[in-house]
């Protein structure tokens, strides 16, 4: 298996090319094709997740140049995990797109492997260029994915998007073209040994270039103040994509950890933790942002579009506390809300289904066909994202709470977490109140798809079993924070190089 590392790229490259090649293809043809090929990114993902689980870095060097000249995938406990959570989400997502959804527009499946290819290649690269290749491969794709099905809302929210997600683009690359004209390197390995090393005169720069990429992740993130993207753009896209998307804010996340942890860590010299003092106070703010935003909130897809922020800030906080412990948390908070997330946005197409015209409005409406159904699910899913037991999010609200000192931080972060967490649970208590109780009508939807039930109670069940392997999940997320908080293997990646 030496080149089992470069699967999660190539499986949805390829499949992605052959979707466009052959065009023509059935529809049935094309389900198939795409559902075989993202499915088989899960035990590809498990593998790898099992290979990293020993401790050790595993590099992959593309044309055989090795580092730091060449361009490599790298792969830790970190980044199988965010495959297995990508893959397990993209599954569930593409099979309830296969219901009906995949038809609103042309090439959709092509563009859902590209997306992947993105998503994935973002979560292996090694080298910073790379990750900005990466990046414009799933904005690109993520693009359409959010035109989908046309009219006058997704095109309006799609604007702002392209146009804002253009500028980081930009920001992005400045600020990669910065570190390499600065230190003549892009894999980030190498970029730690040579921050490390930097002198009087060029550390100011190279500061700024690392603010830039703070600017450009959290605005890929969601991160107070650059979050304002989101809500319209997640709650105008197709149920699928929406669900997809909520692993979008994680890669912001994912690369705010990566880059900030190795190239300008604890070890960076001058520059060392660099943007730390920052992270705490965006994290509060986006937090208490989100809450208020979903309260405000007078549609259900909105409403789970802050809840995604507010799942934002909860992860950050934990980054910016720094500790193993800390970390460890937000790791496993980020599994959690990135399931659920997405189980609540598959949820909310189908209640709005069944309520006619007025979709996902929250107003009197006609009674659901299947309150029980939908209703049970909807609880369920709201009490986890609230962070009540026994779901996964009161473990890891939990874990996170438990991960800072006694004192005006503990303060802080235990104020706003559950003060957020009981805002969130009466902004999900009043939208479920209005969709199920305050009906004015008979039923006149009809009875849910069971193969969308079943792709949603997939996501939903996520929840359970996360609590069900805890004590696993938490031995490997807690290692996987003591790896990134240890840069000595990273930097030997290029030990032969520089000799």
């Amino acid at each position: 298996m030496k080149h089992a590392l470069i699967l999660p790229i190539l499986l949805p490259l390829f499949t992605g090319a052959a979707l466009l090649l052959f065009h023509r293809l059935g529809k049935p043809a094309k389900r198939l094709l795409s559902l075989a090929a993202t499915w088989a990114l899960v035990p590809v993902a498990l593998w790898l997740l099992l290979l990293a689980g020993d401790g050790q870095l595993r590099t992959y060097a593309l044309g055989n140049w090795q580092p730091p000249f060449g361009i490599i995938l790298m792969l830790d406990r970190l980044s199988a995990l965010m495959l297995l959570v990508t893959a397990v989400l993209a599954g569930f997502a593409a099979l309830y797109a296969c219901r009906g959804d995949d038809e609103r527009g042309p090439n959709f499946h092509a563009l859902y492997q590209f997306q992947l290819l993105g998503i994935n290649g973002a979560f292996l690269t090694g080298d910073l260029f790379n990750l900005f290749v990466f990046f414009e491969i799933l904005l690109i794709s993520s693009y359409a994915l959010l035109l989908h099905g046309h009219g006058p809302r997704r095109v309006r929210s799609g604007m702002h998007y392209v146009v804002l997600n253009l500028l980081g683009s930009s920001l992005f690359l400045i600020g990669v073209s910065m570190l390499y004209g600065l230190l003549g390197t892009l894999n980030m390995a190498d970029l730690a040994l040579r921050v490390s090393r930097v002198g009087p005169g060029e550390a100011p720069l190279v500061a700024a270039a690392g603010y830039l990429l703070l600017v450009v992740f959290a605005l890929k993130g969601a991160v107070m103040p650059l979050y304002f993207w989101l809500p319209r753009a997640y709650a105008s896209a197709t149920a699928p994509v929406a669900a997809l998307f909520a692993i979008m804010t994680k890669i912001g996340l994912y690369a705010i950890v990566r880059v900030f942890t190795l190239i300008f860590g604890g070890e960076a010299g001058e520059l060392s933790n660099l943007v730390m003092v920052w992270l705490w106070p965006l994290a509060l703010l986006t937090l208490g942002a989100a809450v208020i935003g979903a309260l405000a909130a007078r549609n259900l897809q909105v409403l789970l579009a802050y809840l995604v922020v507010a799942s934002v800030g909860t992860l950050l906080a934990g980054v910016a506390i720094g500790s193993e412990q800390s970390l460890a948390a937000a790791l496993y908070y980020l599994i959690h809300s990135t399931l659920i997330a997405g189980a609540l946005f598959l949820l909310a197409d189908l209640i709005a289904r069944q309520r006619g015209e007025l979709g996902t409005d929250l107003i009197s409406a006609p009674a659901l066909r299947q309150p029980l159904l939908l209703g049970a699910m909807f609880f369920a899913g709201a009490i986890s994202v609230a962070g009540l037991p026994p779901f996964s999010g009161f473990l890891g609200k939990l874990m996170l709470l438990r991960s800072v000192a006694p004192g005006a931080e503990a303060m802080l972060l235990w104020g706003v977490v559950l003060v957020g967490g009981l805002g969130m649970l009466i902004a999900l208590s009043r939208a479920g109140s209005l969709v199920f109780w305050r009906s004015s009508e008979a039923a006149i939807g009809l009875a849910a798809d069971p193969v969308r039930v079943l792709a949603t109670l997939g996501l939903l069940l996520g929840s359970l079993l996360l609590v069900a392997v805890a004590q696993p999940l938490q031995a490997y997320v807690q290692a996987a924070a003591a790896q990134l908080l240890d840069p000595t293997p990273y930097l030997q990646i290029v030990s032969g190089g520089e000799a």
